[in-house]
This record gives structure tokens, C-alpha cells and sequence, in this order.
């Protein structure tokens, strides 16, 4: 994790302890910096974490007030816009990876137009299946530009694609438009997920671009109906 993720991390264990208390304010980002022998920054990066997950609330003039845990909140809950990945959110202890189809060939039409690519532009054909403490848990369907994405392995699939995109290849993502609907159980669901023929299925369709406007991914991620929601924290400013 980086030094946010983790003070973010800390905060949200105290959070759910009770050590601060909902309707409290945290300590001031000074405070905090001094606590972790971190730099402000990484307090305010932590707290905008935290504020993205709805467990507190930054109100200029005011400092940052303690929200507790929303009551539909589940654990295993992502925001419906963050862009972190599995690994990152859940953390490497928790997460792994079986890659079920790991292919180089020339993309359809469809998938040109949301890449935008060529047609003789190579792109990684990708199943895995995301296993949350050893349980099936997600099934990623995902595309990716060999162009942008190079030499991309089956060790790096078990592990964290992404992680390898930011620290090895060094590309930030710029952001992603993302469609979340019910969809009927396909065969990869009904052996992977164990899902039944009549289980409905939570899909996360996803295009994500880099801060350059190049798009590195589209993917389908699929999960049983109760397996996992998406959330949204909206704050008036």
C-alpha cells in the first residue's frame, strides 16, 4: 500500500472501533502528520479516501467530522468510481488471482471501437477469476492493447495488473466510464461463480483511459447479485 492508503487504513480501524466516535471531529491534518510522521499531503490524500468511502466529512472551516459506518455499507462494497483495482481495496492478503484465458490476437470490431484501434493493433484477450480469501468472487472478461500494456505475463495476472501498469510500465489512469447492470448467467459464471441458471449477475462494464486520453482497458466484471453492490457518496458543497 502507499503511506495514504495505509494512514486511511488506520483511521478507518479506529473509525470502527469507536475510537472516534460518529458526529466527532479527527484530529487536525498537523496533528495527524505528526501521529504518522507523514507529510500533510498524505493526510489529505488519506481523508479524501475516507470521504470517498462516506466515513467522514471535510467541510472547509469546520475540519473533518467522523460520519461512522453508513448501515448499508458492506464489506466487501466498492465505490461505483474508483479506479484502485481489487488488490488495492481489499488488499494483496486477501486477493488472488486464477487466470482461466490468457490470449494475444487482433480485436473485433466492437472491441476497436471501444479501444479505439486499429484493426491489426494487437490487444490481450483476458479471463480471470478474483478470489476474495480463497472464494470465487469476481469474473473479469478484459482487453487490453498490447501497445500500451507490453509484455504482460501470467505472473503478473495472478498478482495485480494494475500495480504492474503504475510501477512498472509507469502510466497513471486519467479515469473511466463505467455502465452497471442485471445480466443472465453465462457458462464462465455458471462454472467459476457457481452461480444457477437462474441466478442473476451484477455486471460492471468498464472503459478506463490514461491521463494521456489513450484507453488501456475495457472489461466486464461479474459478480453473483449478492456477492458485492457498488456505492455512491454524494456531498453538497
Amino acid at each position: 500500500m502507499k503511506k495514504y492508503q495505509t494512514v486511511a487504513e488506520k483511521i478507518k480501524e479506529r473509525i470502527i472501533a469507536g475510537q472516534y466516535k460518529p458526529q466527532s471531529l479527527l484530529p487536525n491534518q498537523s496533528e495527524l502528520a505528526k501521529e504518522f510522521g507523514v507529510s500533510k499531503i498524505t493526510i489529505k490524500n488519506a481523508l479524501d479516501r475516507l470521504a470517498h468511502e462516506g466515513l467522514v466529512y471535510k467541510k472547509s472551516g469546520m475540519g473533518t467530522c467522523v460520519l461512522g459506518i453508513a448501515p448499508m455499507l458492506g464489506r466487501h462494497d466498492s465505490s461505483v468510481d474508483s479506479i484502485s483495482g481489487l488488490t488495492a481495496q481489499q488488499g494483496s492478503e486477501h486477493v488472488s488471482s486464477k487466470v482461466i484465458k490468457f490470449d494475444v490476437a487482433f480485436p473485433s470490431e466492437d472491441i476497436c471501437q471501444k479501444l479505439n484501434l486499429k484493426s491489426n493493433d494487437p490487444v490481450y484477450k483476458i479471463i480471470r477469476l478474483r478470489l476474495l480469501d480463497n472464494e470465487p468472487f469476481i469474473l473479469e472478461h478484459t482487453y487490453m492493447p498490447v501497445g500500451l500494456v507490453p509484455n504482460l505475463s501470467k505472473d503478473v495476472l495472478e498478482h495485480s495488473i494494475y500495480s504492474y501498469i503504475h510501477h512498472e510500465l509507469g502510466i497513471r489512469f486519467g479515469g473511466a466510464y463505467r455502465k452497471i447492470h442485471a445480466a443472465k448467467p453465462d457458462e464462465y459464471d455458471l462454472k467459476y461463480l457457481g452461480a444457477a441458471q437462474d441466478t442473476p449477475i451484477l455486471e460492471v462494464e468498464q472503459i478506463l483511459w490514461t491521463v494521456n486520453g489513450s484507453n488501456i482497458e475495457y472489461s466486464r466484471a461479474r459478480n453473483l447479485y449478492d456477492a458485492r453492490s457498488y456505492t455512491v457518496v454524494e456531498i453538497n458543497d
